[in-house]
């Protein structure tokens, strides 16, 4: 639709309708308004899934690898097939807009939210992020780049205001969100935190660079209540504050441009913009027909379980994988985590998967009527105890796997009941009188002792176990922060003794005190078993055993959205159960199931050492096809890992007296690490695979021209078997008159060759890789003179140099 029909459908409005399109009617939908054809948006978050308008785990949504794992890949057309699943997903539940991907930076290995962000690189991450956005677009759904901008740890995020040096804003930070808008991306999610002063939803910077050097042209939705004044941000360059209906807009708004406070071409611009968003997800006029499916189950499985081994990262492997399946006879499974990993992260992005293969399972099934598997968890992990659900608990009114959820009113009489499989109850139904919601279920125990149990939620808590009273007082809510209030509020716990077999009624009530979210927990853990017991267990299952692997990762109170981490090690007694797993068997594989970099203190000690970042549904059979050669793992690290975090050149996610200064400037990642002089674990861009490459040779053009220039690369297989290498070319400026980095990724591509070929593989510098933001000028520069051009296969691997003259730029760039 044309600039001028979208303008004539303004013109049909009145004042206050063009106001009410600007707030959310309900949490996830848009205003309609019929006079001009339009009807409800709706928005749903899916960074890695789509869960559609409501938290139920009743409600199952395909669940991608994360973000990390995406950037992992370096393959920009498996990203955007997975792109379009997520547009089919939010196609077959009604959704029109997609909140994500996340676009913010790996600054701080510390940050919580890690795993929803892609890397610690502005070249990879926007790349793999404009890759997602063709991909759900494709699918005629919204993508949302968030969270604009430098949004990058957790700590205090609702209230922190960022500093971050002008050059390092626009090359950096910036950078990303340019990539979304030249990839047509419909939506820009504006971020809690503030840069330079001002919040998100109130920045000049929403105007400028956004809308006006940009040119985007869809429009900047806030975070959920990130938007906290009326006229300071309206007058913004903010289009739409969500959620609804109250928010600091409306009525307010609606006096304010009355007023004369806000002009009113400043809210038909918003409007105008929202009528174009909903032209092109079909919400404008005459309802489009329903998309057919582009795929079945089957073949979405098989897309995830591809993106599992796509994004596996081989750090280490001294000649012990791939196994072979016919020469083993016996697979020791090591590990909590194997049974139940984490297959994404904590927070607003988490959806309910419908169905997961973990590790134990993916293993077994590769091996069903071969050879034998093991299994010992090994000391339990210091985690609180998760949610009750159908695989461990029933109905006491129906007798069903699952649980029992009634809502009370004041005086405890039923208003409502329904059965539910879980015990992390986000969202009940609610009913007029409403007061208390409760959940309750009947728990065999398998073992005795004393189990922890806990109810999660604001307001006055109680909590049964068999008639006695663990929990009982008021928790007021201590934060607004709608991750915690409406996702993952605290547990209060209490421990009794249970015996084994005999059945116990739970009951955990809460309050539905004004105010304090709906979100209730009902969590039950049994008696760890003796660590060193349960140690010696898991080394005497892998002695015995022809090979092992060992699975460890974080947790959910150790990473997640909501909180930034204070350590880098594992949570537990893992580091000691890979060590001791290693010692007893040298052919140990090591899995590494986290969002983000951990300390490995054991990694020269294993076998080989596999990284699995949070893998999705299809984790265990992905994981099972790198393991046996069926797949070669093939992701090169989205960020450079630290041996220790003290190690770590950038670390601070604490603000101080509400400001965080980015001091670090454009040496974030690899580049901090090549400034400092210190040597990570494991560089940026390093993976290895199951053969061999020698790269050979490089050539670059004598000058660049002002639309960047072309290297060849040429490699050889040298290994055994057809493999695929990721080729990264770097940019270096000795001598510049400009402060810059040491190095920067300027560009990379991958190829696959058999074994013993040579390959030529061209790599694209883009301009934007050679110019740097000028603060005098308020515009890009490009500093004439020599270039040096390294290829190699990671940011500390670079085998090939050569030299490239940059001469002034004849054309301005885009």
């Amino acid at each position: 639709m044309e600039d001028d029909e979208l303008s004539r459908l303004v013109d049909k409005l009145s004042l206050a309708q063009k106001v009410e399109m600007l707030t959310g009617a309900t949490t996830w939908r848009t205003a309609a308004q019929p006079a001009v054809g339009l009807r409800e948006m709706v928005m749903s978050d899916g960074p890695t899934g789509v869960r559609g308008e409501s938290w139920d785990e009743r409600r199952t949504s395909a669940l991608l690898p994360a973000a990390t794992a995406l950037a992992a890949m370096w393959d920009e057309e498996l990203t955007e097939r997975l792109g379009a699943l997520l547009a089919q997903e939010a196609r077959g539940k009604g959704v029109h807009v997609v909140l994500g991907p996340t676009l913010n930076l790996h600054r701080s290995p510390l940050a919580g939210r890690h795993f929803e962000c892609f890397s610690e690189d502005p070249e990879l991450t926007g790349r793999t992020g404009a890759a997602l956005i063709r991909g759900i677009q494709s699918g005629g759904v919204a993508a949302t780049a968030k969270h604009y901008v430098a949004n990058d740890s957790e700590t205090d995020r609702l209230t922190v205001d960022v500093r971050v040096p002008e050059r390092a804003l626009h090359e950096v930070y910036l950078a990303p969100f340019e990539a979304a808008v030249d990839a047509g991306v419909w939506a820009v999610m504006s971020g809690y935190n503030g840069v330079g002063g001002a919040t998100m939803s109130e920045s000049p910077l929403l105007a400028d660079p956004l809308k006006e050097r940009w040119g985007f042209d869809g429009v900047v939705v806030s975070d959920w209540a990130a938007v906290r004044s009326t006229v300071a941000s309206a007058r913004a360059a903010q289009d739409l504050a969500m959620p609804g209906p109250q928010s600091p807009w409306g009525a307010s708004l609606l006096r304010a441009v009355r007023a004369g406070e806000v002009p009113e071409q400043v809210i038909d611009d918003k409007v105008r913009r929202l009528l174009r968003l909903a032209e092109r997800v079909g919400a404008l006029g005459d309802p489009e027909p329903v998309r057919p499916a582009h795929s079945g189950p089957r073949r979405t499985r098989a897309l995830l379980r591809r993106a599992v081994a796509a994004s596996a990262v081989l750090l280490t492997n001294h000649d012990v994988l791939p196994w072979s399946a016919d020469a083993v006879r016996t697979v020791a499974v090591i590990g909590a985590h194997a049974a139940r990993p984490r297959l994404q992260g904590g927070g607003s992005a988490g959806v309910f998967p419908r169905h997961s293969v973990t590790p134990l399972d993916g293993i077994r099934a590769a091996l069903r009527g071969t050879a034998e598997v093991t299994y010992s968890p090994g000391p339990a992990l210091a985690e609180q105890p998760w949610p009750l659900d159908a695989d461990r608990s029933a109905d006491p009114r129906t007798g069903e796997p699952g649980l029992l959820l009634r809502v009370l009113d004041r005086a405890g009489h039923e208003l409502y009941a329904e059965h539910r499989l879980s015990g992390r109850l986000l969202e009940p139904t609610l009913v007029p009188g409403a007061h208390t919601v409760e959940l309750s279920a009947l728990l065999r125990p398998t073992v005795g002792g004393e189990w922890t149990f806990g109810v999660g939620g604001f307001g006055h808590l109680e909590l049964l176990v068999d008639g006695q009273q663990l929990v009982a007082g008021e928790y007021p809510k201590d934060t607004d922060d709608p991750a915690v209030v409406h996702v993952g509020p605290p547990c209060r716990h209490g421990r009794t003794v249970l015996r084994p077999g005999r059945a116990v009624e739970v009951v955990a009530r809460r309050t539905l005190d004004p105010d304090t979210g709906r979100a209730t927990l009902l969590t039950a853990a049994p008696p760890p078993p003796d660590p060193a017991r349960a140690l010696a267990r898991a080394v005497e299952t892998a002695r015995a055993a022809d090979v092992a692997v060992v699975v460890v990762g974080t947790t959910e109170g150790s990473e997640s959205e909501g909180h930034d981490r204070v350590t880098l090690a594992l949570p537990g007694d893992q580091d000691a159960l890979v060590a001791a797993v290693a010692a007893a068997q040298p052919r140990t594989v090591a899995v590494v199931n986290s969002g983000g970099p951990v300390e490995l203190p054991w990694r020269d000690e294993v076998g080989a050492l596999l990284l699995t970042w949070f893998p999705g549904q299809e984790a265990g059979a992905g994981l099972a096809d790198v393991l046996f050669g069926r797949s070669e793992p093939g992701g090169r690290l989205p960020t450079t890992w630290a041996a220790r975090l003290a190690d770590a050149p950038v670390t601070r996610t604490r603000p101080d007296n509400g400001v965080l200064a980015y001091t670090e400037g454009l040496d974030i990642g690899h580049r901090a690490w090549l400034r400092s002089g210190r040597e990570p674990a494991y560089w940026f861009g390093h993976g290895l695979g199951y053969t061999t490459w020698h790269h050979e040779a490089i050539e670059a053009p004598a000058q660049a021209g002002p639309d960047g220039f072309t290297v060849r690369v040429t490699v050889r297989n040298t290994g055994s078997r057809t493999g695929r290498e990721v080729v990264q070319v770097y940019l270096s400026r000795p001598g510049s008159a400009v402060d810059r980095p040491e190095r920067l990724l300027a560009g990379y591509a991958a190829v696959t060759a058999p074994a013993g070929a040579r390959a030529d593989v061209e790599v694209h510098v883009p301009a934007r890789a050679l110019r740097h933001w000028s603060p005098d000028a308020r515009d890009w520069r490009t500093e004439p003179g020599t270039y040096r051009v390294h290829a190699g296969r990671s940011a500390g691997d670079l085998r090939l140099t050569t030299e490239i003259e940059v001469t002034p730029l004849q054309k301005p760039l885009p």
